[in-house]
């Protein structure tokens, strides 16, 4: 698990995507409310992958301390206060929220160290403004 996430940490790095840099540079600034929910269901095996590979370690990271998770059932109901851009057609599907908006999306996954990079760039993108690109949900 060690060299798993020093493995994810170089390679962030290497993309310029850490997260702690973006911290940084916006210290003293307001944060919004970052929440990552995962929309999984039973026996979906990506999502034992995921549970595998980067679950545990998950809340350990700057992302996790940035995004905490949230897992819902697929076929939920969801929660209060929440608004994405379309209902999640398959597992997992990790939807950023930033104060219950829907700013990011990671359809599938696509492995742990595409998982991480996707995830850190989504972040970040969330710390840049709403000129980064981010999604708007439909309303």
């Amino acid at each position: 698990m060690i060299l798993h996430l020093i493995r994810r940490r170089f390679q962030t790095a290497l993309l310029g995507l850490t997260l702690g840099l973006t911290v940084l540079a916006g210290a003293g600034t307001a944060r919004a409310d970052l929440q990552l929910m995962m929309f999984e269901q039973v026996g979906c095996i990506y999502c034992l992958q995921w549970d595998q590979q980067v679950g545990d370690a998950y809340p350990l990271t700057d992302e996790g301390r940035a995004a905490p998770l949230v897992k819902i059932n697929i076929r939920a109901d969801l929660p209060a206060g929440v608004s994405i851009a379309y209902r999640p057609q398959f597992t997992p599907t990790f939807v950023l929220l930033e104060d219950g908006v829907e700013v990011g999306r990671i359809e599938g996954y696509p492995g742990e160290d595409f998982f991480w990079g996707l995830l850190a760039q989504m972040i970040a993108a969330t710390q840049a403004g709403p000129a980064s690109g981010s999604v708007q949900p439909k309303s």
